[in-house]
Parts: C-alpha cells; structure tokens; sequence
C-alpha cells in the first residue's frame, strides 16, 4: 500500500453547542500541531470557561495520525473523552484538539445521555469547521559549487519546488520542499548530477 501523502485538518477555531435536561455542552474545535499546542489551548479554554464542571477533551497529531489521546475530565470513564474521539476519526482529521465544556443542569443523565450530548457537541463544532486538505512533505538540503547554479536551478523550476533557504558562496547551500509522493523522483535527480549532494531532513 503507498504512503498517504494527504491528510485533513481544520482552518481555525469553531464552535458548537448541545443542551439536554439543562446541561448545557459547548464544543470547541482546534486547529494544533504539537503536545505543547494542546497545553496551551487547554489552559486558555479552562480560563475562558472558568466556571464550567468539566472540561473534556480530545486530540489527535501527526500526519501520519499516530499520537492521540483522549481525557475524561470526571466524568464516567468512556463517557467523554472516547465520543469526542470517535468524531476527529469519523471526519478521519489529525492536528486537532476538541474540547467539550459541561455547565451541569442539576440532572444526571446517565452514560448513554452523557456519550451522546459529548459526542454531539464534538460533531456540531466540526460541523461549523472548514476542513482543509494538506500534502505531507519532505525537507533536502542540497550542497554545490557555484558553477552549477543553473543546472540546480533549472531542477527547481522544472520540479516547482519549494524553496526555505539558501546561501550562495563559492559553496552554495540550498534547502527545499518537496511533496512526499514525488520525493524519490527528486532526490535521484540531484543525487545523478556530478558535483551535487542531496541529504533527507525530515517530513513536515
């Protein structure tokens, strides 16, 4: 199977609401890259909603989806935390934190109400959220003498390449972006041509 080269986020900050038996749910989407974003979103949306009984919430990262998790805050175990889940895998996106606040009405509503108000505040916020469709990239370092600047050049241009930074010497260091599924394409381009040397730094 070959490597998806695509995934799905979302643009920016959306919202949702869900009430049931006077509790009330507010779901809040959030567009993160990193452990470090979802901290501090968290902490922003605990100061924002303050007064709230429960703040629940969920996460997944990585274009290749690998690090999640997801957090029950009080609630019963499995009843809040897994939901909001289970929305960020229906839509299939990654880089992104849900948070759902709970104002508690005074009425219990049992685990299947809490499952289903958790969940549909989790869906009413994606539901207002602009998906955005990214590619996964690589990062090259490429190293030459000056004499070969246009043949490097003309690699670039053909290839549409991204360029991040450059220093032109008498050595000549240039880095660039490439869309993963035409990576090896690239890389043997540059590796062919006498007096050039390409090195991989990393997926992005």
């Amino acid at each position: 199977m070959l490597f998806e080269d695509t995934y799905q986020t979302i643009a920016g900050r959306s919202q949702g609401t869900f009430r049931d038996k006077a509790s009330k749910f507010i779901g809040i989407a959030l567009p993160v890259t990193k452990e470090e974003d979802v901290k501090n979103q968290l902490g922003i949306i605990r100061r924002e909603y303050h007064d709230a009984n429960h703040h629940c919430y969920a996460y997944r990262l990585g274009f290749d989806k690998s690090e999640y998790r997801f957090n029950d805050d009080g609630e019963p175990s499995g009843s809040a935390g897994k939901p909001i889940y289970g929305q960020i895998l229906s839509k299939d996106l990654t880089n992104i934190l849900i948070v759902v606040i709970r104002y508690f009405g005074g009425t219990k509503l049992g685990i299947p109400g809490l499952i289903n108000a958790y969940r549909t505040a989790a869906r009413e916020a994606l539901d207002q959220a602009s998906i955005l469709i990214k590619t996964v990239n690589e990062l090259y370092e490429i190293k030459y003498e000056y004499p070969l600047m246009n043949d490097v050049m003309r690699i670039l241009k053909e290839e549409n390449l991204d360029i991040v930074s450059q220093e032109f010497e008498t050595s000549c260091i240039l880095r660039f972006l490439v869309r993963k599924s035409t990576g090896n394409r690239v890389y043997s381009k540059f590796q062919r041509m006498n007096g050039v040397s390409i090195s991989f730094l990393a997926s992005m």
